[in-house]
């Protein structure tokens, strides 16, 4: 969890920077900014902080050795002297310019800005944010003229919508540090260059990372791979997602062999499954670990997608959420049917 929003601005540097496949330029500032107004300063630590609400990090990488890693390289330096922030933000803009080669990767100012005394898991420790700010909108302002009021418009930035972003906290610097990162316009190819070609980060692999990869390979075995091994009904899919519901949610301790005993019980499925992980594991370049924390926030999210819903023609929606026994799949003369057993009604 971050909690930053108390922190102290230490230093700023915004940089202009273009798109190169456009022929657009990089600008970049000589000097740093200086906020000395207490408003301006409580509105840019909440329009560069709030936005941070994931418990999903991540580290940065180099295939050959994490020196190499651009961005790694100007933020140690920072962190060694916050003297170094404006000269190594400029190598940032410069970096960011060279990335940005996509004929719809859009302009804007780019951030870099130096934090003191953020809190990430309980740690209270410096921290560096890069931020690019590519859409303006439009607003009115209204102003007193003479006798009456006169109005007119700007375009400027929406101080409660961040485009991009991310928080290098200066711990586990050996690891790639932990970086939390923000991305609204992440949907398209084009806009992964701010986290792949940019940053050049991977998931951090911590207990988020581990739940939130149990969990994807849980659902896919359940959902895709068994159906093709076994004959299995959907009451009894959706009911294994169920148990690995109940599971996650109750301990807060994953042990991976408790995990299939409690949950799937049968050998033969705990055989397949066994199987299905390694050779997941090996296909997604993963090692998941047998025995770990749980994450409620990674559980929370995954578990919006373990659908406990059988759709029958376009006439009923079956909700599954208890008792296995107490629904019955079956076919006469009229067709298929299932039974269902309550207690009472409401």
């Amino acid at each position: 969890m971050i909690d930053c929003i108390k922190s102290n601005i230490g230093k700023v540097a915004i940089h202009k920077v273009g798109n190169k496949y456009n022929e657009e330029f990089v600008q970049l500032a000589k000097t740093e900014i200086n906020i000395s107004n207490f408003l301006i300063r409580e509105i840019l630590v909440k329009y560069f902080i709030l936005p941070f609400k994931s418990s999903e990090y991540f580290n940065f990488y180099h295939n050959i050795d994490i020196n190499m890693n651009e961005v790694f390289a100007c933020v140690s330096k920072i962190f060694a002297n916050p003297g170094t922030l404006l000269g190594q933000s400029q190598n940032l803009a410069k970096h960011l310019y060279e990335q940005s080669v996509h004929p719809k990767i859009k302009s804007g100012e780019f951030y870099t800005v130096y934090f003191k005394d953020c809190i990430i898991e309980g740690v209270t420790t410096d921290a560096i944010g890069l931020f690019k700010s590519e859409n303006k909108e439009t607003f009115l302002k209204i102003y007193p003229a003479g006798e009456g009021f006169e109005i007119e418009s700007d375009k400027g930035i929406n101080i409660n919508k961040l485009d991009k972003g991310c928080l290098i906290f200066n711990i586990e610097q050996e690891k790639g540090y932990v970086v939390a990162v923000v991305d609204n316009t992440a949907k398209s190819t084009e806009a992964k260059y701010w986290i792949d070609d940019f940053l050049h980060i991977r998931k951090r692999k911590d207990e988020y990372y581990n739940t939130q990869n149990i969990l994807l390979l849980y659902k896919d075995f359940i959902k895709n791979e068994l159906p093709q091994q076994i004959d299995i009904s959907k009451v009894d899919q959706i009911d294994l997602l169920n148990k690995s519901a109940k599971f996650f949610k109750e301990k807060d301790d994953f042990d991976m062999k408790e995990f299939v005993d409690e949950v799937m019980s049968e050998q033969e499925i705990i055989d397949r499954f066994n199987r299905y992980k390694s050779d997941y594991q090996q296909e997604y370049d993963l090692n998941i670990a047998d025995n770990f924390p749980i994450s409620k926030n990674a559980f929370k999210k995954q578990a919006r997608t373990f659908r406990s819903i059988i759709k029958l023609d376009k006439n009923f929606h079956i909700y599954i959420h208890g008792n296995r026994d107490l629904i019955e799949q079956g076919k006469d003369e009229k067709g298929q049917f299932y039974k269902i057993y309550y207690n009472e009604d409401s």
